[in-house]
């Protein structure tokens, strides 16, 4: 899945979250849900239970986009822009 998520950032500009422990966590629920729902639903947003419905929120969402350029970073914060990066690795130390 990390590996999937590091060839999808790298495709569109971006970068995955310096913080490796948020990021360990998302790549484990989106890994988890797979398993669990049989599609790799964001771990930090809500399943309705109806497939139909829920088909927004598998990763990549269709939300993610449009808050990586906002935000800098997507709601559950695995896709940054390469510009957040840096102030994200700064307020780390």
């Amino acid at each position: 899945m990390l590996a999937w998520a590091e060839g999808y950032a790298k495709k569109n500009g971006w970068v995955l979250n310096p913080d490796k422990k948020i990021l360990d966590t998302v790549i484990r629920g989106l890994v988890r849900n797979r398993k669990k729902f049989g599609e790799q639903y964001c771990p930090c947003r809500l399943r309705s239970g109806d497939k139909e419905k829920d088909t927004s929120i598998i990763c990549p969402c269709i939300y993610h986009k449009d808050e990586i350029a906002k935000d800098g970073h997507c709601h559950c914060q695995i896709y940054y822009r390469k510009d957040m990066k840096r102030s994200q690795e700064e307020n780390n130390r």
